[in-house]
């Protein structure tokens, strides 16, 4: 709600809504002299963006229900999911806004384009998902073929998703094939009769 993501962002003080029994310091004085990182900023309202933009050009802001203006020397790093330059065509996003952000603007290209960091992130993902176990999982013969044969609409989230659900039915210390979801196995076969059908492909003879 974009009342509390006002508070969450520039604090509050006592009695400026329901149930603010006490003074809050936000996000923004938090970070002073530091780094914050935004994400998802294409989907703040109008408001709060004007808001944004006030401590990008002043390095100022008044809590929610103050009067008292606070100076802030902060890092911002944000990020979004959204076509930004197609959000101020529409009057979604402001365009003032919008090249404030874009200083040093880093594009993220999907999962399914950089296909070789794949291997990598499972080895990091498992090891995160280990916990308290001295080895974490491994994976076996076909899985990170199917995983790295999948399109990954979800991207990162969603191999993530996917390892934590086939760690939950895994029945041994390997991951396999059969232990991924449903989608990851029909697109791994997907691309096997793809590929079969392509110029050249030959069927084995006996």
């Amino acid at each position: 709600a974009e009342n509390l993501l006002e508070s969450e962002l520039f604090g509050h003080e006592k009695g400026a809504f329901t149930g603010a029994a006490s003074q809050r310091i936000g996000k923004f004085e938090q970070c002073n002299g530091g780094t914050i990182f935004l994400d998802e900023i294409g989907d703040m309202s109008p408001a709060t963006q004007t808001k944004i933009l006030r401590v990008l050009q002043n390095g100022t802001f008044e809590r929610v229900g103050g009067n008292q203006t606070v100076k802030v020397d902060v890092r911002v790093i944000a990020a979004t999911n959204k076509a930004l330059e197609e959000a101020v065509s529409r009057k979604e996003f402001r365009e003032d806004l919008f090249y404030r952000l874009n200083v040093v603007r880093i594009q993220m290209p999907p999962l399914r384009h950089r296909r070789d960091d794949i291997r990598l992130l499972v080895d990091y993902f498992l090891r995160q998902l280990a916990g308290k176990e001295a080895k974490p999982r491994s994976v076996g013969p076909g899985t990170l073929e199917a995983l790295e044969a999948y399109s990954w609409p979800g991207n990162v989230r969603e191999l993530e998703n996917a390892l934590r659900r086939a760690l939950v039915v895994a029945k041994g210390t390997a991951i396999l094939p059969g232990d991924l979801p449903a989608e990851i196995i029909a697109g791994m076969a997907e691309t096997v009769v793809t590929a079969s059908k392509e110029p050249g492909a030959a069927a084995a003879s006996g």
